[in-house]
């Protein structure tokens, strides 16, 4: 099967095996793909979506605005060729972070979130790993610092993955999380995949 056959039919039997749902159609083209790099049915219970979540999503690719990922990780899973005039970037390994990461004895991902405040405000912020950057773009939200596009906070983990997922949700502004610990940067970057497929069309 070519490759395009075999996500055809991957998809249909998501949709055969998911049954019922309560998502709208484009939230559904989302969680499916969720589904789909995963193979877990899950996230139909356990996603989250703020209202205006995905049409903020959609409308910010449209319009070029950047995508900062909190990994490499999540940054290589990105559909960048499809990105129309949009970049994606990640200031993990930036010599700046790292050294900032070293002097305050934080976490590479925290001091990369303060280094890309200054084009947080027109930007999409992609966490897939580190519960350290969403819980710091959290408090910088709060404190009326930033004010992203839209923030897909899915870190996976043991340590305040789950928790800063749960910070996330109290605030207004948009956003995808889901509940617990799983997550993972191929989650958060199927997510913003989902978000750009839709865009094009």
């Amino acid at each position: 099967m070519k490759p395009g056959e075999i996500e055809t039919l991957s998809f249909k039997i998501i949709e055969k095996e998911a049954g019922r749902h309560t998502f709208t159609d484009k939230q559904w083209k989302i969680v499916r793909r969720m589904i789909h790099t995963t193979a877990d049915f899950e996230y139909m219970e356990n996603v989250r979506f703020h209202p205006e979540a995905v049409e903020k999503g959609i409308m910010a690719v449209k319009n070029g605005k950047t995508i900062i990922t909190d990994t490499n990780m999540a940054l290589s899973g990105i559909r960048k060729n499809d990105l129309s005039g949009g970049n994606a970037k990640c200031l993990i390994n930036d010599p700046e972070v790292i050294r900032i990461s070293k002097e305050k004895g934080i976490t590479r991902a925290r001091a990369a979130v303060d280094q890309t405040a200054k084009i947080i405000d027109e930007a999409i912020y992609v966490i897939g790993n580190a519960p350290t950057a969403l819980l710091r773009l959290v408090e910088l939200v709060k404190q009326n610092s930033v004010k992203p596009l839209l923030i897909i906070g899915l870190p996976v983990g043991f340590v305040n993955a789950a928790e800063s997922k749960q910070a996330l949700m109290k605030l207004d502004i948009p956003y995808i999380t889901n509940i617990g610990r799983k997550g993972g940067s191929n989650v958060a970057a199927s997510v913003i995949n989902a978000i750009i497929i839709m865009a094009e069309y």
